[in-house]
């Protein structure tokens, strides 16, 4: 009998899980309550969860080439791009987080851990400064960069909601 390798989303579940709470957390958000910032010299709340979707996108197609080449745009989402982008709605994030949910679902659905140690170059969409600070990196470190900055900023959206009163990722804690 044959053993079947179990692809990546084995051992990612939890992350699908933190998604659905990232979606509930941003759906019912007012365009008044996206652009509060987060701190009094941050970013607002909404650019925050812009810069969350983009930088999936950043990671999994511009380094990695997953997804569909409709997702490209979102990279911009970043406020941290060069292109300065309008702030987007609640329905605009969730979309964004569902659909860079599912370029990031069909990849770990595909992969097993053999794919871990493959090793990326630096894109060429990178420019020469850029370059400089970027390194190659192997598809494991760069899932679990995507994964731990969603869990950063992630805390960064609960800590900010939280001081308005607001439900954050674990709700009302």
């Amino acid at each position: 009998m044959m053993e079947q390798t179990p692809s990546l989303m084995t051992f990612y579940t939890g992350w699908k899980t933190y998604q659905q709470s990232l979606i509930e957390t941003t759906a019912p958000l007012t365009p008044e309550q996206l652009a509060l910032p987060a701190a009094s010299h941050q970013w607002t709340i909404g650019m925050v969860a812009q810069h969350i979707i983009a930088n999936r996108v950043w990671w999994f197609q511009v380094w990695m080439g997953e997804g569909s080449p409709y997702l490209a745009p979102i990279a911009h989402w970043d406020p941290a791009d060069e292109v300065e982008q309008p702030e987007l709605g609640a329905a605009e994030l969730v979309a964004g987080l569902e659909s860079t949910w599912g370029m990031i679902a069909e990849a770990l659905a595909r992969w097993t851990a053999a794919d871990l140690g493959h090793v990326f170059q630096p894109p060429a969409a990178l420019r020469e400064e850029e370059r400089e600070h970027f390194p190659s990196f192997t598809r494991q470190w760069i899932i679990w960069h995507v994964l731990e900055h969603e869990i950063h900023h992630g805390g960064e959206l609960s800590l900010a909601l939280g001081g308005y009163g607001l439900p954050g990722i674990y709700g009302r804690l």
